[in-house]
């Protein structure tokens, strides 16, 4: 494929609000109608503030990049693609060589702090008009605020800080604020929706209580406050309605969306609209098609750019007898031997696929597979929550038996029995809660900012350097649009 370039306006210059209205099918989010909005004449109905609601929903559909690169710049995966220069901003990060001038992380800039402006835009008017059920659409957009800070503050450490919307000259008034700056308006936007969501939410795919709870929790747990984790995660899985799916193999196919162990999806459909110049007008999860099989013929599934391609290295972490290690990972060498299908072989081969998150034949995609593909994202899952309230219960020093029948309610399923139970404790029992989560959830996005909060990451990862990598550069526009307000992250 050919390196696309993003035509997304420098975040803090332009972020133009657009919202859009929707119809609602299985999936919350459909093809949107952009039109601009005037403040003054908006906001006046719950129809305003609903469809001002699905605006911000949509900004999630571009995180596919925050996705594959969590696994890029991990241990887990190798850049791949057609060649060595193939989306170059990929191949800097998967060697640990990425500087402030690439276009990948500019993405994930730009994109979060459309979502974020999207939600400040709301929330600014959240006094204007009154109406039932208000407290929800509040609660669900200062979810998402929190979920696009969290991303930023996980990407970048220290960032401009606003909760209202930015505006043209801000990014030479306002400051980087300090991260516990940004996890003090997270964790009050979380609380805020504990407060005020449900555990059902009003349509399929809108955060919830339980959403609010998990990545509650997860804040907590980045910023190692082990019993502020504990607690609320420990409390999601009391008295929420999830469990983990007794078939680990359907959660990942069309038929196990938002099912009983998600806690919270990104919602994509198969509607028309985005182009290599524009991957973020997609409302498919562009991720799928860049991880697929490159130049496959065969049964069961689509043909895309072997992007983001799993290492001998995890799928030799994987135990004897975890009936998660094919369902994860696609092995296209014995899968073409048992199926005569036909493939090829791009930059870095592995001769593994991420199976998870690649194209199937028949789901429901009617766009172009690579583009379109209606796979939603399961941003967050209960075997994710189990795993989090383990580690919190561990590393705090508060349970460790309490840690071990989390861990452990994981591995049974994994392993069809309780036969590969954990009993060890302490130090032991951190890594192996830590191992559980690499092969949980890989090919998910995790496994890189895994490693950088518990100081794993210049151990495991090639190319790393401690007190350099933990956090990504700030793109260089944006520096140099500051006129010397925002530093540069160390060492770059």
């Amino acid at each position: 494929m050919k390196n696309y370039i993003n035509k997304i306006t420098i975040g803090f210059l332009l972020i133009t609000l657009a919202f859009g209205t929707h119809s609602c099918g299985d999936d919350y989010l459909e093809e949107v109608d952009r039109y601009s909005i005037d403040s003054e004449s908006y906001f006046n109905s719950e129809d305003d503030y609903y469809n001002a609601l699905v605006g911000v929903y949509d900004l999630l559909q571009s995180t596919y990049v925050n996705v594959m690169l969590g696994e890029i710049a991990s241990d887990n995966a190798l850049a791949g693609g057609e060649s060595p220069t193939d989306v170059i901003g990929f191949q800097q990060i998967d060697d640990m060589i990425h500087t402030p001038v690439n276009s990948n992380l500019r993405d994930i800039w730009n994109w979060m702090y459309a979502g974020v402006n999207r939600a400040n835009f709301l929330l600014e008017f959240q006094d204007k008009t009154e109406f039932e059920g208000k407290e929800v659409i509040i609660g669900e957009a200062r979810f998402l605020r929190a979920y696009f800070y969290f991303e930023l503050v996980k990407w970048f450490g220290p960032v401009p800080l606003k909760e209202t919307r930015f505006e043209l000259g801000d990014e030479t008034s306002v400051p980087r604020a300090s991260v516990s700056e940004v996890y003090a308006l997270i964790e009050a936007d979380l609380k805020y929706a504990v407060a005020n969501l449900n555990y059902t939410a009003p349509q399929i795919g809108r955060a919830t209580k339980g959403s609010a709870q998990a990545l509650l929790g997860k804040a907590y747990l980045y910023q190692d406050k082990f019993s502020e984790a504990a607690l609320i995660l420990d409390n999601l899985i009391t008295n929420g309605p999830y469990d983990l799916v007794s078939d680990y193999d359907t959660i990942f196919e069309h038929t196990g969306e938002n099912g009983i162990e998600s806690v919270f999806e990104v919602q994509y459909t198969d509607a028309e609209g985005a182009g290599f110049d524009c991957l973020q007008c997609s409302e498919g999860n562009v991720a799928v098609g860049f991880n697929g099989i490159r130049n496959y013929n065969g049964p069961v599934f689509d043909s895309g750019f072997s992007f983001n391609v799993p290492t001998q290295e995890v799928v030799d972490a994987f135990e004897a007898g975890d009936l998660r290690k094919d369902v994860a990972i696609l092995d296209i060498e014995s899968w073409a031997a048992q199926t005569g299908a036909t493939f090829g072989t791009g930059n870095e081969h592995t001769g593994y696929f991420n199976r998870k998150y690649i194209a199937r034949k028949g789901d429901l995609n009617t766009g172009d597979q690579n583009l379109t593909n209606p796979n939603n994202y399961r941003a967050i899952r209960f075997a994710d929550v189990l795993l989090m309230a383990a580690e919190a219960y561990n590393r705090g020093d508060i349970d460790d038996t309490k840690a071990q029948s989390y861990l452990n309610r994981v591995r049974a399923r994994a392993f069809g029995d309780n036969n590969h139970n954990i009993a060890s404790t302490g130090v032991a029992l951190t890594d192996a809660i830590a191992h559980e989560r690499r092969v949980e959830l890989v090919g998910e996005g995790h496994r890189f900012f895994d490693l950088v909060r518990t100081g794993k990451a210049a151990q495991e990862i090639d190319g790393f350097t401690a007190g350099k990598n933990e956090v990504f550069p700030i793109p260089i526009e944006e520096i140099q649009f500051s006129n010397g307000n925002w530093e540069q992250n160390p060492n770059y």
